[in-house]
């Protein structure tokens, strides 16, 4: 295959039986990235190479510190050209000052840690919880595999999250991979957010792992209908979903889901 910035070739053993031999294998690339805005360091991320400006804008909405396309002037890198740096320059400054809260050193693992969370999003979000036709059962049965479809990166390490943005009627909008799940969410968001599409009214979010709070915190600042995740959620995610009014399921496999906040929201037959 050609080269892909998210894939590393590595030196490696492997034992198969009996048999011991020396091999190479394809593993997800993980590097930091370093996000400034207007010249000044805010953050810190461990991430995948590539899509690294998506990434950035969508940071900056996931963490309720620019609301529109209007908030950038740029993304891109820096003057000088420093490596695994990108900078945003906004057009008035931030819609709120970072300053007094914990930093933004993130790892792939692991997203926002450290706030007071349903008061943080309480707080941030500024605009009404979605509304719109219910999204079909069936949709959100379909997403996983329409996603999985286009994990180019997943077929060949096995070790990239994923977030697929849908339309309600089952559209794949865009879909982003990384070694962080909270990583794919803001480059996924970013990407339409650069476009100039933001707040995401009447789409919704698939994710390849859990339905984590923090995944559940970004869906709501970008103003998605859901989250459709084939694992569980976390109870902070559930209750998060619920009070934003929020479509929120869980091990959605096959011919199988559960949903646990916003089932008036979903359709049935």
């Amino acid at each position: 295959m050609g080269y892909d910035p998210r894939v590393a070739r590595v030196e490696m053993e492997r034992l198969r039986g009996a048999q011991r031999y020396s091999d190479r294998d394809e593993v997800a690339v993980e590097e930091p990235l370093e996000i400034r805005v207007d010249g000044e360091p805010l953050a810190v991320t461990m991430r995948t190479p590539g899509d690294d400006e998506d990434l950035a804008a969508g940071f900056l909405a996931g963490e309720g510190l620019i609301g529109s396309p209007d908030d950038l002037a740029s993304v891109g890198p820096t003057p000088d050209l420093a490596a695994n740096v990108v900078e945003v320059r906004t057009a008035h400054g931030l819609r709120r000052d970072p300053s007094e809260e914990r930093r933004f050193h993130l790892t792939s693992s692991c997203g926002i840690c450290g706030k007071g969370a349903l008061e943080f999003v309480r707080q941030a979000v500024d605009r009404p919880p979605p509304e719109g036709p219910p999204i079909a059962a069936a949709v959100v049965l379909a997403a996983p595999g329409r996603a999985r479809r286009e994990q180019r990166a997943f077929e060949r390490t096995g070790g990239l999250h994923a977030t697929a943005l849908f339309t309600r009627g089952g559209e794949l909008v865009v879909l982003r991979e990384d070694v962080g799940r909270h990583n794919a969410m803001d480059k996924a968001v970013g990407a339409l957010l650069r476009a100039g599409r933001f707040p995401l009214d009447g789409l919704f979010a698939q994710v390849s792992g859990r339905a984590s709070f923090e995944l559940v915190q970004k869906a709501a600042l970008a103003g998605l209908a859901g989250l459709v995740a084939v694992g569980p959620p976390s109870s902070l995610a559930v209750e998060l979903a619920r009070e934003r009014r929020m479509v929120l399921c869980g091990f959605v496999r096959d011919c199988s889901l559960n949903v646990y906040a916003g089932s008036a929201h979903v359709a049935w037959d």
